[in-house]
């Protein structure tokens, strides 16, 4: 029987849910549990790839091509597993499914309630999901995490917290454990309990009773011991079901806090962990990945030499825009035993009129760009803020700075290639000006102009690499001098396939394509430190001990060219995929188009 852990949120949202989650699922992986996750979504949208990264933070994409939460993100990172778009549950896909089956008939003519029609269906998805195999292992997890988004109390999320109120009797008592994190405030030195009394009455009012209470903390001090008996006192909880999430130097510190809790020591006991047939081959591996992990983290506090990295980007107002970029980065930096020093530059603060309108804004900008041991162009949507990423690209290829572009990055890199070397002034990207007499980027023919939800090219896709490139490409040296590579993909737009030739002719070097040859996935300028473009994004699929290998690369071209050199060598020899074997195939055989197009995934949601 497969136990669930459903973690819960109270007094404010996007205090850590996430990363607690996240933790905990690791630290049950390191005593040899399979694992899953689920994260609850109680908005209306069926997914989060129409929403702007700016409203919501990225949009994850995972193998399937499912348009998610970014939380999915952190629990594939943290517990190296591969989910699909069904572990993240929306208000809106729970209603689109009940009211298919109403229009079929399926509830044979009852009126349709909320309880017990919507809080079955949600129950019912649970369990579904919960059983999909989603590590090497192929077999179903032990243990299902689910993440309540939002906060207990809100409108939006009353039919989850009573679908979970339900959901605790249909596993049993001994299957299902509820974390509650809660805000504790610190003033002036002083942590209010208040706040988190308050949220567990209205928790326990409407059914559900904290197995854990998890306190955030958004300072250095840990929780006291004092405040823990005060909340156990008030929250009908022992102490020991009580713990803290102080601030903490990296969030991959935050599982060993937890752990030296015994939060792993009460779960064993409330969920009788004991009795689930662990293997000594999963045993083994959850010891290894333990001390990998305490390795990593402990060595993080004795770095001294640091790299440093521009991010020029459209979305900086939003740091969580680009989490994954964020932790691709990081987890780099951890292999090439560098603190990462990431500066956000604003791309439009770059463009000549922020020099006229904020002289100041437009000079610290550059500044930074200038200073920067590489440059990072990520993804984006729309025209604004480009011609600042492409001074910043022009700017890396002429002085020799190591450079990454993702996505739009990628494609910013073939327009300002365009402009700069074939003197094509006019060359841009039809996203840009539709009517563009020089379209170097042109709108993949394939891609509906109507619709923005589930029409992006998205998905775990191959990449074919040229036959010349084996002993001279240092991206193929990446992947482990592979000549088929997979990376998941989030775009409507491609290189203009009448402009390939002369563009290779003239120096662009595009080593990787897709399997037919005709769409232009991988650049790489060969007499350059480090210049690389991918029309893939391989931020989605980094782990923090199996770092992307395009951002390795980079971050170590950054640090210096010796560093880069071992780092070709090591992976070269070492580098294993993250992707199952079983999703890595052709892209003929993928067959997206069986699935309803309302699944799929959505669009951009940055149109300026």
């Amino acid at each position: 029987m497969t136990k669930y852990i459903v973690v819960s949120g109270g007094v404010v949202s996007g205090i850590g849910k996430g990363v607690i989650a996240s933790s905990t699922g690791l630290l049950l992986k390191t005593i040899g549990l399979k694992v899953s996750a689920i994260k609850i979504d109680p908005y209306m949208n069926i997914d989060a790839g129409t929403m702007r990264p700016t409203e919501h933070g990225e949009v994850y994409v995972l193998n399937d091509g499912g348009e998610v939460d970014l939380d999915l993100g952190n629990y594939e990172r943290y517990l190296d597993i591969t989910l699909s778009r069904d572990n993240n549950i929306t208000t809106g896909k729970i209603y689109r499914e009940v009211i298919e089956k109403e229009r079929k008939g399926e509830y044979l003519g009852k009126t349709v309630q909320i309880v017990p029609h919507v809080t079955n269906a949600i129950q019912d998805w649970i369990q579904r999901v919960s059983k999909i195999p989603v590590d090497e292992t192929g077999e179903e997890p032990d243990v299902c995490i689910v993440e309540l988004g939002g906060t207990v109390g809100d409108i939006e999320s009353a039919p989850f917290v009573e679908a979970m109120r339900q959901f605790q009797f249909r596993v049993g008592h001994k299957n299902f454990a509820l974390i509650h994190v809660s805000l504790v405030p610190d003033m002036h030195g002083e942590q209010k309990t208040k706040p988190t009394q308050t949220t567990v009455h209205s928790l326990r009012g409407l059914g559900l009773l904290p197995d854990l209470i998890a306190c955030r903390l958004l300072v250095r001090e840990p929780l006291l011991d004092a405040t823990k008996e005060k909340i156990s006192m008030f929250c009908h909880v022992a102490a020991e079901q009580v713990f803290g999430v102080h601030d903490v130097s990296s969030v991959y510190h935050v599982p060993l806090l937890l752990q030296s809790q015994g939060i792993v020591e009460y779960l064993r006991k409330r969920l009788d962990l004991g009795s689930v047939n662990i293997t000594e081959k999963m045993v083994q591996h959850g010891l290894s990945l333990e001390k990998r992990w305490r390795d990593m983290t402990s060595g993080q506090a004795r770095l001294f030499d640091s790299v440093s990295i521009v991010l020029v980007g459209k979305y900086t107002d939003l740091k969580d825009s680009y989490m994954s970029v964020i932790k691709a980065l990081e987890h780099s930096a951890f292999r090439v035993q560098r603190k990462l020093n990431l500066t956000w530059v604003e791309s439009s603060d770059l463009e000549p009129e922020t020099q006229e309108s904020n002289p100041a804004k437009y000079h610290d900008a550059w500044r930074a760009v200038v200073g920067a041991g590489g440059i990072l162009v990520p993804g984006g949507f729309g025209s604004r803020g480009t011609e600042g990423m492409l001074m910043a690209i022009k700017y890396a290829r002429e002085q020799q700075i190591p450079f990454l572009g993702i996505c739009l990055g990628f494609q910013l890199s073939v327009i300002e290639w365009a402009r700069n070397v074939l003197n094509i002034s006019g060359a841009t990207s039809a996203e840009f000006d539709p009517s563009t007499e020089h379209p170097a980027i042109v709108f993949m023919p394939e891609i509906s102009r109507t619709h923005m939800g589930g029409t992006m090219r998205l998905g775990l896709r191959p990449t074919v690499f040229e036959k010349d490139t084996a002993g001279c490409s240092k991206v193929r040296k990446l992947y482990g001098g592979a000549g088929k590579i997979w990376e998941r993909h989030r775009h409507r737009y491609e290189v203009n396939p009448e402009w390939v030739e002369k563009l290779t002719a003239s120096g662009l070097n595009f080593c990787g394509k897709d399997e037919k040859g005709e769409r232009m996935q991988v650049l790489e300028l060969p007499n350059h430190p480090f210049f690389v473009g991918l029309q893939a994004h391989p931020e989605f699929c980094t782990r923090p001990l199996n770092p992307s290998p395009p951002f390795l690369g980079f971050v170590a071209a950054s640090s210096g060219r010796h560093v880069l050199v071992e780092q070709l060598a090591f992976q070269h020899a070492n580098f294993k995929p993250p992707h199952p074997v079983e999703a890595m195939i052709d892209e003929a055989d993928l067959r997206r188009d069986d699935l309803p197009p309302i699944t799929q995934a959505a669009g951009p949601g940055d149109t300026a």
